[in-house]
């Protein structure tokens, strides 16, 4: 079968996917389009969500549950928080950026330059990368540090035209760029902050959507503009292996360990299909449509991997969905 058979029997079965589906019901929990943007708390038990004047009376992170209900500040300052909300992440103005642990408020600095820091699950350490701020993207260098809390960092790579996609465990490190700016492939790659051990799990003109799933044993990612044979969604154990291809296009998150959720491109205007993926056993279901489609791409899963919430881009609330089992 040739990539566009392949491209047609997918939009085939997923336009009688979408046909067959049942709506899942939704429930507004953030009303007045106030709150593009909203993430799950740790507890999965509500939602956080940035807001101020005038609608608030003063500037911070707020909660809702996630079953709806009243609006309280959880937090009066606005900085990055950790996933596990253990951490505040304060970028200064020059080098430095300021790290509170909010159990003592014991803090620490780094010298990120304001980059993103990503933490690993048990949040004991982190990386952040130091790139050149001129020049081609491609051909822009990228230094990637680690450190432990409290600790120095650590320069353990440098990459041309890339970052960091993620932690596997607490010294594995997922990273995609060029190792040599003059090279036309990206490599997506694990490296060993401890040993120095590298392997390459794809290489390509480029990656996007590179995601891990919740334990770090698979991700996928998006691969655009190469050869046929190479572009497509793509998932991929993170201990070697063949990567495959998946006979759909869109957006997509994890639901836990093996399960990835795919909301497909229909550019027909009908309500967003949500499908599952299972990548242990190799097997697709539809969950249903949400009877609404997600604005710009704002949804996200709750960590336990009971629901969903997305921005709808019929009323421009936050609403939030039961996932079927």
């Amino acid at each position: 079968m040739t990539g566009g058979d392949r491209k047609r029997a997918a939009a085939l079965l997923l336009l009688s996917a979408s046909a067959l589906a049942a709506s899942l019901p939704s429930k507004a929990v953030l009303s007045g389009t106030c709150c593009p943007g909203a993430v799950w708390a740790p507890d999965s038990r509500s939602l956080l969500f940035l807001d101020g004047p005038p609608v608030r009376g003063a500037t911070g992170i707020y909660s809702v549950p996630s079953e709806g209900g009243a609006v309280t500040r959880r937090f009066s300052s606005v900085a990055f928080f950790s996933p596990k909300l253990r951490w505040a992440v304060r970028p200064g103005t020059g080098e430095n950026t300021t790290l509170e642990r909010l159990s003592d408020g014991r803090k620490f600095t780094l010298p990120t330059r304001g980059s993103d820091v990503t933490w690993t699950a048990t949040e004991t350490r982190l990386a952040y990368t130091r790139s050149d701020t001129s020049g081609n993207f491609d051909r822009r260098a990228s230094r990637v540090y680690v450190a432990d809390v409290f600790g120095a960092p650590k320069q353990v790579s440098t990459l041309y035209g890339g970052g960091i996609s993620g932690w596997i465990g607490d010294s594995t490190l997922l990273l995609n760029g060029k190792l040599n700016a003059a090279g036309r492939d990206r490599d997506l790659f694990t490296l060993d902050t401890r040993t120095g051990a590298r392997r390459t799990l794809k290489s390509a003109l480029g990656f996007r959507g590179v995601n891990l799933s919740t334990d770090g044993s698979q991700v996928v990612y998006t691969v655009t503009f190469d050869s046929a044979a190479r572009n497509g969604l793509w998932v991929q154990n993170t201990s070697g292996g063949a990567a495959k291809r998946l006979d759909s296009f869109g957006s997509y998150r994890w639901r836990d360990a093996s399960r990835l959720l795919v909301i497909p491109l229909i550019p027909d205007g009908s309500p967003h299909l949500l499908r599952e993926y299972n990548a242990r056993t190799g097997a697709w279901r539809t969950l249903g449509d949400l009877g609404d489609q997600v604005r710009q791409g704002d949804w996200n899963v709750s960590p336990d991997g009971k629901r969903i919430s997305y921005l709808s881009a019929r009323d421009g609330n936050v609403r939030v969905v039961n996932l079927p089992e």
